[in-house]
């Protein structure tokens, strides 16, 4: 199965997908889907990439991805032995091309709005997690009418966006399986020296094609994707361990000077670094 595009697996006649995910880490390649995809982590956390942005995952959230946001979950392996999420996968046209336009589901149209950004709850997390539990052993009917609860509570919570820009094309075989080699190659190299011309080699590219290549496809470049990417686990290491030094997490994500994490993470987090952790600490 190529990872780009990627098909969520449906038994035959099924328009409405549950899955389970419990596996030492969840799938970590990059990929997308024409589903809809809603997710409750019951257990584990770490970095998610979707569309054009960084984010940081753990239990109990939940997660929205719109059809066709490319995206990617890499479980942080030194803080968790197991990972599990439950997930609904559907299409807007799912239950026929006019279902979801019917003048009845009016309310929940914003929902389809906000899917496209792909977006982390944020508010009635009790409400939905509720919901979900009654999933596993619900009937097919029953399991619309979750849906269509949880499509209203994801109407009308208070949310945070995870991505700000959507390429409107669908990625090829071959440029989605070159996007997924430079994404793996980064999420598993940030912390040492990355180079354009060395990332390029990756994509098979020129460095000049390359840096075109990525900011079409992200709207930014590689270099701001890595020190974002970089950004997002040194915050995980200023909140995880008290026994580092700020200069000491700079170094560990692939900073090799303190003034430039310093100014990077304040580009990033719009604070220092020791405010953040003050804050983060305090909350």
């Amino acid at each position: 199965m190529k990872v780009l595009p990627f098909k969520i697996p449906k038994p035959e006649l099924a328009n409405l997908v549950y899955q389970v995910d419990r596996e030492p880490y969840f799938y970590d390649k990059l990929h997308q889907h024409e589903d809809i995809q809603v997710s409750l982590i019951l257990q584990g956390e770490g970095t998610l990439i979707a569309g054009d942005a960084i984010n940081y995952y753990k239990t109990g959230d939940i997660i929205v991805l719109g059809s066709q946001l490319p995206h990617v979950f890499q479980s942080d392996r030194e803080l968790v032995e197991q990972s599990h999420m439950q997930s609904l996968f559907f299409t807007d046209d799912s239950f026929g091309s006019d279902f979801f336009k019917l003048e009845d589901l009016a309310e929940i149209q914003v929902f389809f709005k906000r899917a496209l950004h792909g977006f982390m709850v944020t508010s009635h997390q009790d409400e939905i997690k509720a919901l979900f539990k009654k999933i596993e052993s619900a009937s097919k009917l029953e399991r619309l009418i979750i849906l269509l609860k949880l499509l209203k509570l994801l109407s009308i919570c208070e949310y945070k966006s995870l991505s700000s820009f959507i390429y409107e094309k669908n990625f090829s075989v071959t440029e989605g399986e070159r996007m997924r080699d430079v994404f793996d190659y980064t999420m598993t190299n940030f912390d040492k020296e990355i180079t354009l011309e060395s990332v390029a080699d990756v994509a098979n590219m020129t460095k000049n094609g390359f840096c075109k290549y990525f900011k079409k496809y992200t709207n930014k470049t590689y270099i701001v994707f890595l020190n974002e990417l970089r950004i997002e686990h040194a915050c995980k290491h200023l909140l995880s361990n008290q026994d580092l030094t700020i200069s000491d997490v700079a170094y560990k994500v692939g900073f090799n000077n303190i003034s430039n994490f310093n100014r990077q993470f304040k580009k990033v987090k719009h604070k220092t670094p020791l405010i953040y952790k003050q804050e983060n600490l305090k909350s």
